[in-house]
C-alpha cells in the first residue's frame, strides 16, 4: 500500500445505490475514482442516446453531482427538469454532458470537464467509451434486448434472468478505468441493481482482470432489498454467486451486508411491488465462511420520505475496519504493532 495521507478507493456500479454511497465516502479524506456503468438506455439518458448517438449520463451524471464539494445553485439547475412542453422530462445536467460531448467529441472528455466545472472530490471514469448494449437470456431461453427491458420482460413472461451479456461484444474498459482498479487500495463494488447496474461493468473486457491483479481490498456491498424481475428470492449468498459468475471467485474478501429488518409499515410499499428484505441468513454466513469471505454485518439502512437506503456513514465505519484490520496484519508482518485509523480519514 502507499504511504501517503489519501487511500485510493475505487467504487464500481451505476444507479441510485452508487451516488449515494459516494456522498458518504466524499466527507473522508481520500482519492476516490467512481466507474460507472454506460448500459443505461431508458428515460431521458435513453432519449438523448438514441438521438445524439452519444452514451448515456444519468448515472454519471449522479455520480458528478454526489462528489461535488457542497449543495449549490449550479448544482440545483442541473437537477432540474422541465415540467411542460416538447422538453417536459429533459434534464439539464444531462443536456450540458451531451453538449459538452459534441464540443470536445469524447463522452470521457465531457466528463471531465463537468467534473472541472463543479469541482468533484474524486473522479467520475465512464467504464467503457464503447457503444453497447446490454442484453439477457431468460431461463426459458428467449433474449432481451436493452438495460429498461430486462426486468420487465423478466417478470412478464415469469422467468428469470439466466445471464447477462453485451452486443456488440468487443468493449473494452477505458484507461483511466483499468488505471483507478489497478491502483486502488480498496475496491467497493455496489450498492445497485445487480443485473442492470453493477455486472455490466464487468462485461466490457480488462475489467475483471484488473479486478483480480490489483493489490487492493476488494468488496462487495449487498444490496438491502430484492428487486423484482431481477434478483427475485435472492438472499446474501444468490447476490455474491451471481456476481462471481462474471468476475470469478476467490476475488471478494469481504461482504457488507444489512442485518436491521424493519418494521412492516416501512417495508410494505416494497411488499407490493414483489420486493423483501436481504438479511444474512444462516446459510448465508456458512457459504461465505466456506469461500474465505468475511461478511460484515449490521444496520446499514436509512430511510427517508419511504425510500430504503444505504446508511453511508454506517458503511463508512465498516469500511474503516476493512483498512484497520489489512494495516495492521502488515506491521505485524514486519513486527510491528499499533493502531491507526484506516482508510476514511476526517
Amino acid at each position: 500500500m502507499h504511504k501517503t495521507d489519501e487511500a485510493r478507493i475505487a467504487v464500481i456500479g451505476g444507479g441510485t445505490g452508487l451516488s449515494v454511497l459516494l456522498r458518504g465516502i466524499k466527507k473522508y479524506k481520500n482519492d476516490i475514482s467512481a466507474i460507472v456503468t454506460v448500459a443505461d438506455d431508458g428515460g431521458n439518458s435513453g432519449t438523448l442516446r438514441e438521438d445524439l448517438g452519444m452514451l448515456p449520463p444519468g448515472d454519471v451524471r449522479s455520480c458528478i453531482l454526489a462528489l461535488a464539494d457542497e449543495e449549490n445553485a449550479m448544482q440545483e439547475i442541473l437537477r432540474y427538469r422541465f415540467k411542460e412542453g416538447r422538453l417536459a422530462g429533459q434534464n439539464i445536467g444531462n443536456m450540458m454532458i451531451a453538449a459538452l460531448n459534441d464540443v470536445y467529441g469524447s463522452f470521457e472528455e465531457a466528463v471531465s470537464r463537468l467534473s472541472d466545472i463543479l469541482k468533484i472530490q474524486g473522479r467520475v471514469i465512464p467504464v467503457t467509451e464503447s457503444e453497447l448494449r446490454l442484453c439477457a437470456e431468460l431461463a426459458n431461453g428467449n433474449i432481451v434486448v436493452g438495460e429498461s427491458q430486462l426486468a420487465k420482460a423478466a417478470i412478464g413472461e415469469g422467468y428469470p434472468i439466466k445471464r447477462v451479456f453485451m452486443i456488440p461484444d468487443d468493449s473494452v474498459i477505458s484507461g483511466q478505468a483499468r488505471e483507478a482498479v489497478e491502483r486502488a487500495d480498496l475496491i467497493l463494488i455496489g450498492p445497485g441493481s445487480l443485473y442492470t447496474s453493477i455486472i455490466p461493468n464487468f462485461l466490457s473486457r480488462g475489467l475483471t482482470e484488473a479486478l483480480a491483479a490489483s493489490a487492493g481490498r476488494k468488496a462487495y456491498i449487498c444490496n438491502v432489498m430484492t428487486q423484482p424481475g431481477e434478483t427475485d428470492g435472492f438472499g446474501v449468498r444468490e447476490h455474491v454467486r451471481a456476481l462471481e459468475n462474471y468476475i470469478g471467485s476467490g476475488i471478494l474478501e469481504y461482504v457488507i451486508a444489512n442485518n436491521r429488518i424493519l418494521n412492516d409499515d416501512t417495508l410494505s410499499p416494497y411488499v407490493k411491488d414483489g420486493a423483501i428484505q436481504v438479511i444474512p441468513r444462516t446459510e448465508d454466513r456458512k457459504y461465505l465462511s466456506s469461500k474465505g469471505i468475511t461478511l460484515l454485518d449490521g444496520d446499514f439502512i436509512e430511510t427517508k420520505k419511504g425510500y430504503i437506503r444505504h446508511d453511508s456513514a454506517r458503511i463508512a465505519e465498516a469500511l474503516s475496519f476493512i483498512t484497520i484490520k489489512k494495516e495492521n496484519e502488515g506491521r505485524r508482518e514486519n513486527g510491528k504493532t499499533g493502531n491507526n485509523c484506516g482508510y476514511l480519514r476526517g
